[in-house]
């Protein structure tokens, strides 16, 4: 291999004169760029240098979006950037972009530390933006990162340290700000919070606080989202200073939010028959990829393990948040792949994820508002191409949310169901409830879930709880009836929603007194994880009635019984007792003890076999004579059942036969394998003192009685020729062993008694 060239000490110096010389040429062409006279078109037209923009090239990002060309000259020149944009219009590269280019006019080395902090909502967006910044970041000497949940801690605590770009979600990113000793936050330069919305949601405010006041106050903040809150208090919060505002909202209200090129359409159904038509709309659409919206992981979970038994014709995918993080990560990456898929999932893929070639986004559920309604349908059509979007709503939600859609400019067409294609699938989940206990109790969940996501829900106009057709929304999910649910306040949903995301050390420290112990409720005592496991109900069967014919103990509602034996306590008086007593002698005692002397009082016991009317018969049961004469002639009995016992023999002994044979040939096998081995063991142990050769693996044609006979060997030059196992006898008249070339006897090399007495009478012959 040819030596690196390594370059002088006056060549590294005029080196990074220029480089100092370029880079300074970049900030005069950078502050030069008027953002209100931007007229540039692609990527080589902005001031950026020549190492990104050979990875953009590289990575088929020539021409520039809207918001690409209103944000990066912005975010070059230093400034805090408050973006909104549309789904679909390449907000990722409007934060990329800068923040290569601030690490490189900085000169920013692996020993400088981190550099830039990306924080995204959910893992998958955090994995799309990582793979991004690969692809454009090739041709920098740039170090990146990604720390999500569900991945190894200890593998990133260890390598986190030189790390110049970290890319996560905000709970795992506070947790090594807290953990990992080489995650110095002091000298960030960037701090980019994507899909900002969602991020300042309710679950991430307290953990956004907490990373916010690790960072330093002199960084450059970049914000993006499709749809953003204006609120002063966010934005003072987050410490925006000197901030642009990009795709303002006076823009954003003349224009509607949604892509053009989305054609948005709508179906008004009842509640019950939802099911129906999203079954329906499947079998109608098999060759199209779709993303299938529900309100919660339980529901995707029912409707992904039903559709797939009843088997649509397309390929059926599920994600949701309670996945494990591999599962989800797969479920993506054939996601991306397949062109006719359809894929059930809920909003933890609504928000930034681009997937390709998307042709249809349908929301079976309704969104709890139209940003979510927005970042939905912009699944698909992205990047100008186009795209379809349904939502199925209830005659409830109707009214509400299409006003609250036309506020936002989005005016979704009316679709009528064609009654000839749809198709109730009722009666087919009521049978797949019934034979499967594990579905049963999914879809208790599903029902569970959806009834509570609804009573949760802010906007009481759109969510009418006292409104829902329980008992029949239960039914056409295949249940016998409404499950019970028990709802708790809102104050209590408000603090689990909180604790959602934060992570379960730092609850585990909130939760700690002075003196390092958990303290216990007061109303409860400590458990175990094993007193938890014990006293779970669904562990084997999951269902609410398979349990209730487990009890013991009588209910007060019969109506709620479901096949349930009663049992009362009977009274017993002493005189209606059988009197037990013990025998007095020994000789009695004895007698009561012995099997020989019982059964000479009572009799042997007899065996008796049941008919289908439930009558019990003897085994060996004599026929009656009328019985018997009503079938014939005795004689003709006699040779009718002669011949069925001789063809159940014949048939016997013709499987015995073939039992036998292979038997024969399967010992016939194991000798000859025997035999080989041995042969084998000792031709190694003949050449093991040959340490010039190399050893030989030599390959049997499949017979083994031929591969013992022959195996393949070299000649003096080299050539490979078949050699057979013989040996040269001829004996002289003092009966010693003497090899020659002349009126030789060649024969196999004896290997058992039989052929040695062979070669005894061959020898003898000769």
């Amino acid at each position: 291999m040819a030596k690196k060239h390594r370059l002088t000490t006056v060549q590294r110096k005029e080196q990074r004169r220029k480089e100092e010389d370029y880079i300074e040429d970049l900030e005069k062409r950078i502050s030069e760029f008027d953002p209100k006279h931007n007229n540039a078109v692609y990527f080589k037209d902005l001031p950026i240098s020549k190492n990104t923009l050979k990875g953009l090239n590289e990575a088929a990002f020539i021409k520039m979006t809207d918001i690409q060309r209103d944000s990066i000259v912005t975010s070059l020149q230093g400034h805090d950037v408050f973006g909104t944009a549309k789904t679909g219009s390449g907000k990722t590269l409007a934060f990329l972009v800068p923040v290569l280019e601030k690490l490189y006019r900085e000169k920013w080395t692996e020993f400088d530390g981190l550099g830039a902090l990306i924080i995204s909502p959910t893992r998958e967006l955090a994995m799309q933006i990582y793979e991004v910044l690969v692809k454009i970041g090739t041709h920098t000497q740039f170090s990146a990162g990604l720390v999500i949940g569900g991945k190894d801690v200890k593998f990133e605590l260890e390598r986190i340290s030189k790390i110049n770009i970290l890319i996560g979600t905000p709970g795992r990113i506070l947790q090594h700000m807290d953990q990992a000793v080489g995650l110095n936050t002091s000298n960030l330069q960037t701090f980019v919070l994507d899909e900002a919305d969602r991020c300042l949601d309710m679950g991430f405010k307290k953990t956004l606080d907490a990373i916010i006041s690790n960072l330093p106050p002199d960084r450059q903040t970049l914000l993006f989202s499709a749809t953003q809150s204006q609120s002063i208090s966010d934005l003072a919060r987050l410490s925006l200073t000197d901030h642009k505002k990009i795709g303002t909202v006076d823009t954003a209200e003349e224009e509607a939010a949604t892509p053009e090129t989305l054609q948005q359409s709508y179906i008004v159904t009842d509640l019950s028959d939802k099911l129906d038509v999203l079954f329906s709309f499947i079998k109608s659409h098999l060759k199209t990829k779709m993303i299938v919206f529900l309100s919660s992981s339980k529901q995707v979970h029912f409707v992904y393990e039903t559709f797939r038994k009843m088997q649509p014709g397309i390929s059926l995918l599920h994600l949701h948040g309670r996945q494990k993080q591999r599962a989800r990560t797969e479920t993506l990456d054939k996601f991306f792949r397949a062109q006719q898929v359809c894929l059930f999932a809920t909003d933890v893929v609504a928000r930034g994820i681009d997937f390709p070639a998307v042709d249809w986004v349908v929301q079976v559920d309704c969104p709890e508002d139209v940003d979510t309604y927005i970042h939905r349908v912009g699944r698909s059509a992205r990047y100008g191409k186009k795209g379809r979007s349904l939502i199925i709503l209830t005659p409830q939600e109707q009214e509400a949310f299409l006003k609250r859609l036309s506020a936002k400019k989005i005016e979704p067409s009316k679709l009528t169901i064609k009654q000839s294609k749809k198709k109730s699938i009722k009666p087919q989940l009521q049978s797949l409830l019934f034979k499967d206990p594990e579905l049963k109790y999914l879809g208790q969940k599903a029902f569970i879930s959806y009834i509570k996501s609804v009573y949760i829900q802010k906007d009481k106009e759109v969510f009418k709880f006292d409104e829902l057709p329980t008992e029949e929304f239960a039914k056409s999910l295949g249940l016998p009836g409404a499950p019970k649910i028990k709802l708790r306040g809102m104050a209590s949903i408000e603090h689990a929603k909180k604790l959602k995301n934060t992570p379960r050390s730092l609850l585990s420290l909130a939760n700690a007194n002075e003196d390092g112990e958990v303290e216990a409720k007061k109303d409860k005592q400590v458990r175990t994880k094993y007193d938890k496991m014990f006293e779970r109900k669904n562990q084997t069967v999951l269902s609410e009635h398979y349990l209730n014919i487990t009890k013991t103990q009588a209910q007060e509602d019969e109506d709620e019984d479901f096949m349930m034996v009663k049992r009362k306590d009977h009274e017993l008086k002493e005189e209606d007792l059988p009197q037990l007593t013990v025998p007095s002698s020994r000789r009695a005692q004895k007698r009561a003890l012995s099997k020989k002397a019982s059964l000479s009082s009572k009799g042997n016991a007899t065996k008796m076999v049941f008919d289908d009317d439930g009558e019990a018969h003897p085994v060996y049961e004599l026929e009656g004579e009328e019985e018997f004469h009503k079938l014939g002639d005795a004689e003709k009995q006699k040779q009718e059942f002669l011949e069925k016992e001789a063809e159940i023999m014949a048939e016997r002994d013709t499987a015995d036969k073939v039992i036998q044979k292979e038997k024969k040939q399967e010992k016939k096998r194991k000798r000859l394998e025997a035999m080989r081995r041995e042969m084998e063991a000792a031709y190694a142990e003949e050449f093991s003192g040959q340490e010039d050769e190399e050893p030989v693996a030599y390959l049997g044609t499949g017979n083994l009685s031929d591969d013992m006979e022959d195996y393949s060997s070299e000649d003096e030059d080299g050539h490979k020729t078949k050699k057979s196992k013989t040996v040269d006898y001829r004996f002289n008249k003092s009966e010693k062993r003497i090899p020659t070339d002349e009126d030789v006897i060649e024969i196999q090399e004896p290997e058992t008694l039989e052929d040695l007495e062979s070669l005894t009478a061959r020898l003898i012959e000769s």
